[in-house]
């Protein structure tokens, strides 16, 4: 039994190589990949028949000249028009959900509103409209690779339990296995299902849609109603030993301050979360907190690359600009070069696109600890 086991995850692994190398390398040749990957021919044709078969890849139309007297050959690249990644962000006001394609392009997007927040009337909207799209899915005859999930909280990815989501109103949500029970009781059918924070996800959205090999670590965060931050380092999410590394909105700014949603006084997401700034209007200083914080995160990560996304980033331009400059006076005063700061490549559905790439990181990544969560009927 464990010898089946064993050829499974190494047929996985085989498969995820091959999957990776076509990704950052389009059009390969069955020999290239070969050649590149270290696996033998008959073993990559194999795979390459497989992967095919299952919508993975496709074939490009016509063939390319081999060097010297060899046979053309086909090159092969992501089947971008056929596999899709299911992608929904549950916010503090509304669920998004977006289908987007194994390269990152989205195709289809819907935003619902959220009047209620109780896990249970959160599950059943999520239902109802993962039910909805995934319809429009099969009548565009796209393929369904998974699904993922993302709120503003801590989450235990492994467990599928949200530890605290303070503006939800949630703590220790087993809230995983509630959606997929519920998804099976409506008969969708059989598919991995992944549960991650927001910032998170956001964060790896960019970096599995990006140039992976120069924005590695990438740190993404997330100004909305709370604030938080996603860690993408070494290649893997940085969510450290209980999942809620990267909650910068509860990093304390001000001995004594403000209350906080998370009962604490001070908090960062008492200067820059979206309710602060709409009592206060004060862009300019809430930038420059903002810009402490990019400082701070700079100098614990060394990052490549920093992303400001969420409604306040994106929607106030006069924010993210006062934090970049916050960030480059602090760092022209220690002779130090910044990080790259930019602004999250898919606006307000940053995190929602960043649930999809949950499915595909997993996926490209069968090493990955990871409970089993798929859906069964």
């Amino acid at each position: 039994m464990k010898s089946t086991g064993d050829l499974q995850l190494l047929k996985r692994i085989n498969r995820s190589v091959l999957l990776r190398l076509i990704r950052s390398n389009p059009n390969l040749s069955r020999a290239r990949l070969a050649d590149m990957s270290g696996l033998t021919k008959s073993t990559v044709s194999s795979l390459v028949r497989e992967l095919i078969d299952t919508d993975w890849l496709a074939e490009a139309s016509s063939t390319v000249a081999a060097p010297g007297m060899g046979r053309p050959s086909t090159p092969l690249h992501l089947n971008h028009d056929k596999r899709m990644l299911l992608g929904i962000e549950i916010a503090v006001d509304c669920v998004r959900l977006v289908c987007v394609s194994l390269v990152g392009v989205i195709h289809l997007e819907a935003e619902i509103a959220l009047l209620e927040y109780s896990p249970a009337t959160a599950c059943t909207v999520v239902v109802d409209a993962a039910r909805a799209m995934y319809s429009q899915l099969l009548e565009r005859d796209y393929v369904l690779t998974g699904m993922g999930i993302c709120l503003p909280g801590a989450v235990s990815e492994d467990a599928g339990i949200v530890r605290l989501a303070p503006n939800l109103g949630w703590r220790e949500v087993p809230f995983l296995s509630m959606f997929v029970q519920a998804l099976a009781r409506s008969g969708f059918p059989s598919t991995p299902v992944h549960l991650q924070n927001d910032a998170d996800a956001a964060a790896l959205g960019e970096y599995e849609f990006g140039n992976r090999d120069s924005e590695d670590p990438l740190i993404f965060i997330n100004c909305d109603v709370g604030v938080g931050a996603g860690v993408v380092l070494n290649d893997r999410l940085f969510t450290g030993s209980a999942g809620t590394a990267g909650e910068i909105g509860h990093t304390i700014l001000q001995l004594d301050g403000r209350r906080c949603s998370c009962g604490r006084s001070g908090c960062m997401e008492t200067f820059v979360g979206a309710r602060a700034l709409r009592q206060s209007g004060d862009m300019e200083t809430a930038g420059r907190y903002l810009g402490v914080m990019l400082q701070n995160l700079d100098a614990m990560f060394n990052p490549r690359v920093l992303v400001l996304g969420g409604r306040s980033c994106t929607d106030m331009p006069g924010l993210t600009q006062a934090a970049q400059a916050t960030l480059e006076r602090y760092a022209q005063q220690a002779g130090l070069r910044p990080p790259e700061v930019r602004v999250a490549r898919y606006g307000p559905q940053a995190a929602a696109v960043g649930a999809a790439a949950l499915v595909l990181h997993r996926y490209l990544r069968p090493l990955i600890k990871d409970a089993d969560h798929t859906l069964h009927n």
